[in-house]
């Protein structure tokens, strides 16, 4: 059928897919390098910061998240593991505190951030994931920074690492996406991360913490929010100091629970997403069409489209050349994150329903 058309038309079609595809993901990009970079500073005595980790069945993971981090520095809070996460924490040096009950509809997350500050005194906290790991320096680096510039809160984002052929695939597909969608110089509160999160403890408690957003399903930007609403100051900055490893135990419920997430935290960031998704997921069609036509000249740079524009976020060039698979596979995932928002589908993450 694609055969009995004018041979012109798949040259429109591919080169208004092309243009589109160029436009969404050089915006991603400059998205991306709009956030400013966490400066680095001489590691000297270790600043009055604890570190509390929530954690629920990170038995894998634990013992590398506080390792990181200063002798002394980290609490724990298990969050009703099945495994031996708590254990695996002691081990590592970590104070291991039991989450409390969980309330009816509370995010399980904030419960444990809440439970881990509670206990401290520190003028600083960091909340951080059982999923990052962090260089010598970062903690210095990160409430100095927080100082210097007269910040409450500070969200950091941190440099994704790739294990397994599926992480190496569409990892760096996710997140070319997610800039896609979320402009950092636009609303700060909506670009926060709870991947790792630094706050001033005074102010964090002035808002009433984690316990104010425990029943939100994005409680990192609920908690941004709040914090804006009390004119209290924020930014978020990006680091190489800081390392995450996206979901290793369930990459698909993992990019599933983002996807439902990006939708909850604003329709228009949500929706940009899934159509930045939608065209990249037209370039399989569009190349297919003018290999039918024989347009070999547009074939060769249409194939090699995606591995151009993603490379920066693959960070090496044979990595590179799995684009086009990460992005014919994010489009599924965001657009069954979609389906769950507009349709009222629950999905579970670690066990709970989100």
């Amino acid at each position: 059928m694609l055969s009995e058309l004018d041979p012109g038309i798949s040259l429109w079609v591919g080169l208004g897919v092309a243009v589109l595809f160029i436009a969404f993901f050089v915006r991603s990009r400059l998205n991306f390098l709009r956030i400013p970079k966490l400066p680095a500073v001489r590691s000297g005595a270790v600043p009055d910061c604890m570190v509390v980790i929530p954690a629920r069945n990170e038995e894998a993971t634990i013992a590398r998240a506080v390792r990181s981090f200063p002798r002394d520095t980290v609490i724990v809070v298990d969050d009703h593991s099945e495994d031996g996460t708590a254990e695996a924490a002691r081990k590592a040096g970590a104070g291991v505190l039991a989450a409390p009950d969980l309330p009816a509809r509370a995010s399980g997350k904030s419960n444990a951030c809440a439970a881990g500050a509670r206990v401290l005194r520190s003028r600083w906290v960091l909340f951080a994931d059982a999923d990052t790991w962090f260089d010598e320096g970062f903690l210095s680096a990160a409430v100095a920074a927080a100082e210097t510039s007269g910040l409450s809160f500070l969200s950091l984002y941190l440099r994704p690492e790739f294990a397994s052929f599926s992480e190496n695939v569409l990892v760096p597909c996710a997140v070319a996406l997610y800039f896609a969608g979320v402009a950092p110089r636009g609303d700060v509160t909506e670009s926060f991360n709870g991947q790792c999160i630094l706050v001033r403890r005074d102010a964090y408690e002035f808002i009433g913490g984690h316990s104010a957003v425990i029943r939100s399903a994005v409680d990192d930007v609920k908690l941004a929010q709040l914090a804006k609403r009390h004119r209290l100051t924020l930014a978020i900055a990006r680091t190489s100091l800081g390392h995450v490893r996206f979901h290793p135990g369930g990459l698909w419920s993992g990019f599933e629970r983002n996807a439902l997430r990006f939708l909850m935290i604003g329709s228009w960031n949500g929706f940009t997403i899934f159509f930045a998704a939608s065209i990249a997921a037209l370039w399989l069609p569009a190349l297919i069409w003018l290999a039918v036509d024989r347009q070999w000249a547009a074939v060769v740079a249409f194939a090699l489209l995606p591995s151009a524009l993603l490379g920066p976020w693959y960070r090496n060039p044979l990595r590179a050349l799995l684009a086009p698979l990460g992005i014919c596979g994010m489009f599924p995932v965001i657009a069954n994150g979609l389906i769950a928002a507009l349709t009222g589908r629950r999905l579970e993450w670690k066990g709970r329903a989100l």
